[in-house]
């Protein structure tokens, strides 16, 4: 397990705060910017980064996140230049966790040793694939575990106890829990029925549990935030940053979106 993340959650548990974690496509609006739209998101309040991985078939994610990767991929972003980006963020942030997120396949073409060890060599925390099932983990974490990166597992609303059982065995970090079946960006959250599977899921795992999918604001962050360990932001996030026309322009649009939230969370968090 990183033990950024480890640290991270337990200074927020003893602060009785839930972590903020924006989700950002690497390379969009601009590869050039990404690294300082990093900086700009802890300085508005992000406690970890969920970095994606630009991939040509993200089946779990909406149009936005969708738009995204595609542009991304236009402009050359591949999971090379991804690690460069966060060996970048590196060189002026060595406490704020970062989770990389997307899909197995580039994965497997990198090589699982090697992808482990660059990974961690680039100073990444965790990774979260999404259409990687436990018994898939399985053969990755083993190289995860000798370089300290952890796997960041997804449970979603029809998830059976057994497979989390087995889901759990596999997580190291924390844990994602999808709100609601879809896709992301989807408009469907229900924070009143998050308290049941979040305790349910609390039965089978002690790590911190982080929850995605449908948070688009201060307040359903803040909802969130009084029954998660952690709340994800992404599409809402992924579009604001799309409408910015330099640098400076997404780096203010990142941090003047983040701080309300935070501010929010703070305010509602046990």
């Amino acid at each position: 397990m990183s033990d950024r993340i480890e640290r991270r959650f337990a200074s927020l548990a003893g602060e009785g705060r839930a972590a903020l974690i924006p989700f950002v496509t690497a390379g969009d609006p601009d590869p050039d910017w990404t690294v300082d739209v990093m900086h700009a998101l802890v300085d508005g309040g992000s406690d970890l980064l969920e970095l994606g991985v630009p991939f040509s078939d993200p089946t779990a994610d909406g149009p936005v996140i969708q738009q995204a990767s595609e542009r991304a991929i236009a402009k050359g972003v591949s999971l090379c230049s991804v690690l460069d980006t966060v060996r970048s963020f590196r060189e002026q942030d060595g406490d704020t966790p970062v989770v990389l997120m997307g899909y197995l396949n580039p994965i497997e073409r990198y090589g699982y040793a090697a992808f482990a060890r660059d990974a961690a060599e680039a100073g990444v925390d965790g990774i979260l694939l999404v259409d990687c099932p436990p018994e898939e983990m399985k053969l990755l974490r083993a190289d995860l575990d000798e370089h300290g990166v952890s796997p960041v597992c997804l449970v979603a609303p029809t998830t059976t106890q057994e497979r989390m059982e087995a889901i759990a065995r596999q997580a190291a970090g924390y844990l994602y829990y999808v709100s609601f079946k879809g896709i992301t960006g989807a408009a469907r959250l229900d924070t009143a029925s998050l308290a049941a599977p979040l305790e349910t899921l609390r039965r089978h795992s002690g790590l911190p549990l982080a929850v995605g999918f449908g948070i688009k604001d201060a307040d359903s962050a803040a909802a969130v935030a009084g029954v998660a360990d952690g709340v994800v932001i992404g599409s809402a996030l992924v579009s604001r940053l799309a409408e910015a026309r330099s640098e400076a322009d997404a780096c203010e649009q990142a941090r003047a979106f983040l701080a309300p939230i935070r501010a929010a969370m703070d305010n509602k968090a046990p």
